[in-house]
């Protein structure tokens, strides 16, 4: 995170990042289906800002956000 405590991304930009979907349009179809939780939650906002360490499950991966290095599956 390199320091800063308010940094956020937004779901459909997080899933992208990490590769859990191709393109915007994936992440917008697979959010708005009620496909991915953040946090234990159901989530279809696609703008929903993410915090650090926050969650996120599509399907059968998981991810934890995290701004201090690569992108990457949890666990």
């Amino acid at each position: 995170m390199n320091g800063a405590q308010d940094e956020t991304i937004q779901l459909d930009q997080f899933l992208k990042w990490v590769g859990a979907v191709g393109t915007g349009g994936e992440a917008k179809r697979v959010i708005q289906a009620g496909r991915v939780r953040v946090n234990d939650q159901r989530e279809t906002r696609r703008r929903r800002k993410l915090s650090p360490n926050d969650v996120v499950v599509l399907g059968e991966r998981s991810f934890v956000v995290q701004f201090d290095g690569p992108p990457g599956e949890s666990g």
